[in-house]
């Protein structure tokens, strides 16, 4: 890294004035802006009010010397860090100690070594500009990243109403149509119009929420004894329209009379996501299985497919954010893992988990569970 010394000022602090004069000529000969003060109180005073880089500090001196000084100097607001150089004959090892104790960068004994107290001025003057590089490069990141979640949200915030709207009327399309008197090509590109609004929805939702949750902006709102049957048949009903289109038949196996307290509207994307991949990677005539079983105080909620499953290599993926991948689904839908992701969050906010078992070739079981401390009455009935 390159560094223009001028750039950096370096305060010298000494009451004997041919000590200044000395360090002076030899700090200005290699670049660097000087400024001086000849005792403590004149110090804090330059401190303040120039903000050098820099201080290069001798302990024994009138009026205040210079571990008040350092002290003095370390409540100062910006100066919290500002790196000091002691330079003293009080070289005893109690001295050195407590020089570090007082935020001390390093300690140079008088009489010094010019070449030595120049190396060591240009080590911290480096520790300096590296910080300063560091700073800068994080708060481009920053701005960066803030202006990357932001396009997200407008992006999806903007488009969600419109393919809503357009997923609405493709539906509506879908369910009311008469295939023989339409023909079979139309009722075809209007059924592909439904499956890819309806992907695309589901995609911007997600996009949204996932944005909102990594910058703090989702909130978990909690509603209490939400019926989980009347939950999850909902979510069931809503999917039957998708999983008609692959000729795939959804059905819920087992039951439950408990209630709990959670997020609905986060309870509803989980499963609706579970779901949807479980169609995407169903084949053609398959079966999606939503498995309810109750537990000590948790309900856990299972959708089982038997499609194409998922490789070792993908599963070791899945819930990284820091990995991208893609796969597509029997019928060449892509999916990007975002969803995943988007579940493990939600179930972690509802004080569950997710898991998953997958064998290539053979399917997969994703599960998520829901806490239910109060048991219901019917679960003590015989």
């Amino acid at each position: 890294m390159e560094i223009n010394n001028s750039d950096y000022s370096i305060l010298i602090v000494d009451d004997v004035d041919a000590n200044v004069f000395l360090l002076k000529l030899l700090i200005s000969k290699s670049g660097y802006k000087t400024l001086t003060a000849f005792n403590g109180k004149e110090a804090l005073e330059v401190i303040e009010k120039f903000n050098p880089d820099l201080v290069l500090l001798d302990i024994m001196m009138p009026v205040m010397d210079g571990q008040e000084v350092a002290k003095r100097m370390r409540e100062l607001p910006g100066h919290e860090e500002t790196p000091i150089i002691f330079l003293s004959a009080l070289n005893s090892t109690e001295d050195v100690v407590q020089g570090f104790r007082l935020g001390a960068a390093d300690y140079v004994s008088k009489p010094f070594n010019k070449d030595e107290l120049l190396t060591r001025i240009n080590h911290q003057i480096s520790l300096i500009a590296a910080k300063r590089v560091i700073l800068r490069q994080t708060e481009e990141l920053r701005r960066i990243i803030l202006g990357r979640d932001k396009l997200y949200s407008v992006i999806a915030h903007d488009l969600r109403g419109p393919i809503a709207s357009i997923r609405m009327v493709a539906e509506v399309l879908v369910n009311g149509i008469n295939r023989e008197g339409v023909g079979p090509e139309m009722y075809e590109m209007i059924t592909i119009l439904n499956k890819l609004t309806e992907e695309s929805f589901s995609l911007l939702d997600n996009l949204l929420k996932w944005t909102k949750s990594q910058t703090g902006r989702l909130n978990t709102v909690f509603q209490k004894d939400v019926e989980i049957m009347e939950l999850v048949e909902g979510v069931v009903e809503t999917q039957k329209t998708v999983a008609s289109l692959k000729q795939i038949r959804i059905r819920i196996e087992g039951t439950t009379k408990r209630v709990a307290t959670l997020d609905m509207d986060m309870a509803k994307t989980l499963l609706r996501n579970l779901i949807n991949n479980a169609l995407k990677f169903s084949y053609k005539g398959g079966e999606v299985v939503v498995e309810i079983i109750e537990m000590d105080k948790r309900v856990k909620i299972c959708v089982k497919d038997t499609g194409t499953g998922i490789s070792k290599e993908i599963q070791e993926k899945l819930f990284k954010n820091d990995t991208h991948f893609r796969s597509f689904g029997t019928a060449h839908e892509e999916g990007s893992g975002l969803g995943l992701l988007l579940c493990r969050d939600f179930a972690a906010r509802n004080g569950g988990t997710l898991s998953f078992a997958s064998e290539e070739g053979k399917g997969s079981t994703f599960c998520f569970d829901i806490p239910t401390p109060q048991l219901q009455d019917s679960d003590h009935s015989i």
